[in-house]
């Protein structure tokens, strides 16, 4: 079983090394939103939040062995990925609540 969860992390920190385009949010393009579809892009920006931790979590919990190379730091790229994820995502959210206090009064 450990062997699959050190194949799956090293394969997933071998794929994925860049995560191209996503720069900071961009409060201007949820200017032309309704109030509802502010609080729906809202909701689904928590929700991806609350998974992406969920899936740090169950990585941080992955046993690599001792005598797998590369194994920790296999998870640590990963877990940092995923943090670097939400707080993207965090940004993204206070963009467009900054948007919905300007305009859904």
């Amino acid at each position: 079983m450990q062997t699959k969860a050190l194949a799956l992390a090293l394969a997933l920190v071998s794929g994925c090394a860049t995560q191209p385009g996503k720069g900071p949010a961009d409060a201007s393009k949820y200017g032309a939103l309704s109030c509802s579809e502010l609080n729906n892009e809202i909701g689904d920006i928590s929700k991806s939040i609350s998974a992406t931790a969920k899936s740090r979590g169950r990585v941080a919990a992955w046993n690599v062995p001792f005598w797998a190379p590369g194994g920790a730091k296999a998870i640590e790229l990963i877990q940092d990925r995923q943090t670097a994820k939400i707080e993207r995502l965090q940004a993204e959210q206070a963009a467009i609540d900054a948007t919905r206090r300007r305009s859904c009064n």
